[in-house]
């Protein structure tokens, strides 16, 4: 039986069965629990990564190696900042742990960041020691950066020896263009190899660590709206996270599980629940450095694993492309979305492929990061992002005045409380306390409500929110409609200035292959879905929408684009 409903939670009464809300929450160092799973499953596979796997005793040994060396070799103590810049490979895992092992902080990197992200980041954060990869994508900015002055130390690893023998062999035959050769760059006196600091044998010295104080990963956030924070999140936030999913998971991230990891590890969703969660449960990660529809299907067929955390774009491409067939998804019991909503039509026709349970979650940098999450062995409602994680509370607040908690049912700001929420922004306290309420609630930016059940339902960003003539117009709902189109493939709204209106929605379309619908067609076809503020003043057809880097449409891309291009009659 669950527990009665108390006021302030609804949400209590709809909770799966054998799952409680107010439970004690684990918060021991992510990478205490890493080395724990990993002296506990021994030979049991941890990683494979395009073929070639690392055991969980194998991984353990690496984790100390490096730690080991970071210390003694290039003197990163407790609280140094030390920033990785690379996609997924096994070289990112082992650095992670490694530098959490001796208790300094980890700083993510995206490897799509301008060189002037990149930057910031790292200048603020004050990394010295950067590890990165010998790969065009990735050298050549780290490079830059020791040039700029950011950077002391570059620890690089050789992608190529990630790769299992023959694949190997031909990357460094028909790839080796990709490869960079870091002992003649212009950093060459910086550059200590990756591999040769593993040889080295160092034993890291214990480190005391206080898991509600210390930071183990300094998150950056807000570049789509200016310049990005660094989200303190202590060894508690992210181990609490840890342990509210495992809960909520009633043993799913445990063996024989296998979680897909083609979302990357340096973005929080990914950080937690394709890495951190399944590894320190002992269940095993197959990974990829990035999505490729062809590399994603064949690594179905060989591993058949049962866990894919994704974002609706991943989603809606093995939902419709003919590649993606339903014996390939067969093996899946549950996905995971996250990083954005969820279209209706993206879930219908990902059911229509696949038996798997399709559960939407929430979450956001801040809050380690996950927040509401669907139930994951059983359905749940449709469009909503679930219910929130035990320990987590949270609130609707009035949108012009977050101290005013508004009804059960009513639109509002979305504000949160629980043990996975940040400390703060790093060095900037102005940031810091305007994220929170006064009486302590993290204020998150996103519109939605509580139904009667106590379901989550997110409307919109409220920075996405257009003001229409006075009125609040949501580009999810425009969206929504849009893909109700049997031509649409996917779409973005955003809102654009207009001298009558104040703003005006804007919308763009990508259609899918050898579809055609014109602009009025779509627009009469939208008549009986929208309301007149709601219906786009254009609709811009493109033959692919812009995405960040891990796979979110992305409205800074399109904003940029109507100005510079549309607007400018380009």
């Amino acid at each position: 039986m669950n527990k009665p409903v108390s006021a302030p939670h609804p949400w209590i009464t709809a909770y799966p069965e054998g799952i409680e809300w107010d439970v004690p929450i684990d918060i021991t160092p992510v990478h205490e629990q890493l080395l724990a799973s990993c002296a506990k499953m021994g030979d049991a596979v941890a990683l494979d990564f395009m073929g070639a796997t690392t055991s969980f005793r194998r991984l353990g040994e690496k984790v100390n190696a490096l730690a080991g060396a970071l210390q003694s070799e290039l003197g990163v103590a407790k609280g140094d900042r030390v920033a990785l810049l690379m996609p997924n490979t096994p070289f990112y895992v082992i650095a992670y742990f490694a530098v959490l092992r001796i208790g300094a902080t980890v700083v993510n990197c995206n490897p799509l960041y301008s060189l002037d992200e990149l930057s910031h980041i790292v200048s603020n954060s004050g990394a010295t020691v950067l590890v990165t990869l010998d790969l065009k994508a990735t050298f050549p900015k780290a490079e830059k950066l020791v040039e700029k002055g950011h950077v002391k130390k570059l620890v690089v690893a050789h992608f190529p020896d990630a790769l299992p023998g023959l694949k190997k062999i031909l990357f460094s035959v028909l790839k080796g263009k990709d490869i960079v050769k870091p002992a003649t760059s212009a950093a060459a006196q910086s550059v200590i190899s990756f591999e040769e600091l593993m040889t080295r044998g160092k034993t890291p010295a214990p480190v005391r660590i206080d898991p509600e104080k210390d930071v183990a990963v300094q998150q950056y956030t807000g570049g789509t709206t200016g310049t990005p924070k660094g989200a303190m999140l202590s060894h508690a936030n992210i181990a609490a996270n840890m342990s509210q999913i495992d809960k909520w998971g009633c043993g799913l991230f445990y063996p024989p599980s296998k979680v897909v990891a083609v979302l990357p590890f340096f973005h929080i969703f990914a950080m937690t629940v394709c890495m951190n969660v399944p590894l320190c449960s002992g269940a095993q990660v197959v990974m990829l450095p990035r999505f490729e529809m062809k590399a994603f299907l064949s690594l179905m067929k060989r591993t058949r694993p049962n866990i894919l955390p994704a974002v609706p774009t991943l989603l809606h491409a093995l939902a419709t492309k003919d590649t993606a067939t339903a014996e390939i998804l067969a093996p899946l019991e549950v996905a995971i979305s996250g990083g954005a909503g969820l279209p209706g039509e993206t879930r219908e026709a990902f059911a229509k492929k696949s038996d798997a349970i399709l559960a939407e979650g929430y979450g956001l940098t801040e809050a380690s990061p996950v927040v509401t999450c669907a139930a994951l062995r059983v359905p749940s409602k449709p469009g909503s992002i679930g219910l929130p994680l035990p320990a987590t509370d949270l609130r609707f607040v009035d949108l012009d005045d977050p101290e005013r908690e508004v009804p059960q049912g009513e639109r509002g700001e979305l504000v949160l409380k629980g043990p996975q929420v940040m400390l703060g922004y790093f060095n900037d306290e102005e940031a810091t306390k305007a994220v929170f309420t006064a009486n302590g609630y993290l204020r998150t930016a996103d519109v939605g409500y509580l139904d009667e059940d106590g379901y989550v339902f997110l409307v919109d960003r409220i920075k996405d929110l257009i003001i229409s003539s006075g009125f609040n117009v949501y580009p999810r709902v425009i969206e929504d409609a849009i893909y109700h189109h049997p031509a649409v493939d996917e779409t973005n709204v955003i809102g654009v200035k207009d001298e009558y209106r104040g703003e005006v929605p804007v919308a763009y379309v990508k259609l899918k292959d050898e579809q055609s619908v014109t602009e009025g067609a779509l627009k009469s076809f939208l008549e009986e879905r929208l309301s007149k503020l709601e219906m786009p003043r254009e609709i811009i057809f493109r033959d692919e929408l812009p995405k960040t880097m891990i796979g979110k449409l992305s409205k800074k891309d399109l904003r940029e684009d109507y100005e510079n291009n549309v607007k400018a009659g380009r």
